[in-house]
């Protein structure tokens, strides 16, 4: 991969994870250079970043020269070094929920999130459907079966809305308690919990003391 942790991206720090060494580079903002789905390449001041992305962001970029950002997951493997790059943090977090299971690497993960959206994925697993998952290519009705028990309770219904709905200050609020190792389902009681208006360091204090209890 081009660049590899130069300091001349635009790094989030909702991206580090402290239960994931792979966990390094969260976001990323540049110039979008060229489109070859499903990878981009980006040019963050200078320094061109290679990022895998699943379809359901890759139809919703800009035009070649135009900015764009991109929240992203980087894998760091013996024989590379992988960024992939989601257009909401809804896409990311269902990303992140896929590879923890067993026989799921981030290529199917890929492919899951190209194949259907966030909110049909989060509907299939609430409704416990199989026969929606093995519609995407290169997942059979055993690895369906397995990633619908393993994902129950962590990613349902309510994982169909948009994080992107949310405003600004919710959403990094949001990120921050995911950073911290709180799933999503944690971590978005925890918000719903939250005034309306609240900052963002008081949200995440307010946050803290209710998962505390």
């Amino acid at each position: 991969m081009p660049g590899g942790t130069g300091g001349n991206a635009k790094v989030g720090q909702q991206g580090v994870e402290p239960r994931e060494k792979n966990a390094m580079i969260g976001k990323l903002t540049g110039t979008l250079l060229e489109k070859n789905p499903p990878q981009l390449l980006i040019d963050c001041h200078g320094v061109g970043y290679e990022v895998d992305v699943p379809m359901s962001t890759f139809y919703g970029l800009p035009a070649v020269g135009a900015q764009v950002a991109l929240l992203t997951h980087f894998v760091v493997r013996e024989d590379a070094q992988i960024l992939y790059g989601f257009a909401t943090a809804t896409e990311r977090d269902a990303f992140r929920q896929l590879i923890k299971i067993t026989g799921v690497g981030p290529r199917t993960a890929l492919s899951v999130l190209s194949g259907m959206s966030v909110n049909d994925l989060a509907q299939a697993v609430t409704a416990q459907e199989a026969g929606r998952i093995v519609k995407v290519p290169g997942i059979g009705k055993k690895t369906a079966e397995r990633l619908l028990l393993e994902l129950k309770g962590k990613l349902g219904a309510d994982m169909g809305q948009p994080l992107g709905a949310r405003d600004d200050a919710q959403s990094d609020i949001l990120q921050a308690l995911l950073a911290l190792g709180y799933n999503d389902k944690e971590a978005t009681a925890a918000l719903k919990a939250l005034p309306a208006d609240v900052g963002v360091s008081e949200g995440i204090k307010l946050a803290l003391k209710s998962l505390g209890k």
